[in-house]
């Protein structure tokens, strides 16, 4: 399945699968995933905790090996490609962290974590990095004179930002967020959330928003895909996800955001229980031991990826 055409994705995944191999058992992290992401777009990738999101965005950065499937990045199977081959196309392809405390050092200064894109990919001159740095600094919000700073100096929005003009330093086409707000307060997310959408209006960035927060990825997403047990349940565009919901893991996800708003009717569906172990997944559909409709073939057959319009699927059994 895709989720757009092949000849429109900057990005597209074929059958993902990452499977660990834990003291004899298999730990089936992400299962047999496809989806497309058309340049210019927000593709949100929601689910619980460890549903597989992370391991994705790892895996298209080839920061993890798939163990199977494919991964294109502007047509070409970038799945095989060696250190070498990868090295220049990192440059393309970057990382918003979820947590800015631990992904800059704070022995370095500001711009010493800013800069090292720079020295590890040898772009431009070493006399033109200040004032690049300083550019950045400013583009995301930091005042320029953080250069000299020390990660502890900073509020942890103005760290998160500081992660950001690292990404953009390279000029990528991809960023990977993932989970980039979680260690926020909420006044500081909406901040961020603002200065992505308007770094990507302004670089015609392309983004997978990997989040548990549905009322952020609703906010930022062109496209949502819902993952439980590392299996795709839902995947269309965020109207369709958010106002025509199809899966009862997607209505369960949404019944549990609190609104304000009396139009959004998801009815009284609730989570119950916990995820099952990937390693020991249940026969059948994975949310079979949750969902409030299961039914006898539930229990027996994995449900396919079934399409209900305008590019939105499901994978259900009462579809």
């Amino acid at each position: 399945m895709n989720s757009t055409p092949a000849n429109g994705d900057l990005l597209r995944v074929e059958a993902l699968r990452k499977y660990f191999h834990f003291r004899g058992t298999i730990v089936r992290a992400v299962d047999g995933i496809s989806f497309g992401m058309r340049r210019g777009a927000t593709l949100g990738l929601v689910g619980e905790s460890g549903s597989g999101k992370t391991t994705v965005g790892r895996m298209i950065l080839r920061l993890a090996e798939p163990t199977s499937g494919r991964i294109f990045f502007e047509g070409m199977d970038i799945t095989g490609l060696g250190a070498r081959g990868m090295r220049s196309l990192r440059r393309r392809m970057q990382l918003i962290p979820q947590d800015p405390y631990s992904a800059l050092n704070p022995q370095r200064s500001i711009g010493w974590a800013v800069t090292e894109p720079y020295r590890i990919h040898r772009i431009g001159k070493k006399s033109e990095w200040e004032n690049k740095v300083r550019e950045l600094l400013a583009t995301v919000g930091v005042p320029p004179d953080a250069f000299n700073a020390y990660p502890g100096e900073l509020s942890g929005g103005q760290l998160q930002r500081v992660c950001i003009a690292r990404a953009l330093s390279l000029k990528p086409d991809l960023l990977i967020c993932d989970e980039p707000m979680s260690a926020l307060d909420v006044s500081i997310q909406a901040q961020v959330l603002k200065l992505l959408q308007d770094l990507q209006h302004q670089f015609g960035l392309t983004y997978l928003f990997i989040s548990h927060n549905l009322a952020v990825v609703e906010r930022i997403s062109d496209m949502v895909a819902v993952m439980y047990l590392g299996r795709m349940m839902e995947i269309g565009g965020g109207e369709a996800i958010f106002e025509r919901t199809a899966h009862p893991y997607t209505r369960a996800l949404l019944a549990s955001v609190p609104s304000m708003s009396a139009e959004r009717k998801t009815g009284n569906v609730s989570l119950k229980g916990d995820m099952p172990s990937p390693a020991n997944p249940p026969p059948g559909c994975p949310f079979s031991t949750r969902c409030a409709h299961v039914m006898d073939v539930c229990c027996r057959e994995h449900p396919t990826l079934r399409e209900l319009g305008n590019g939105h699927f499901a994978a259900c059994h009462l579809l």
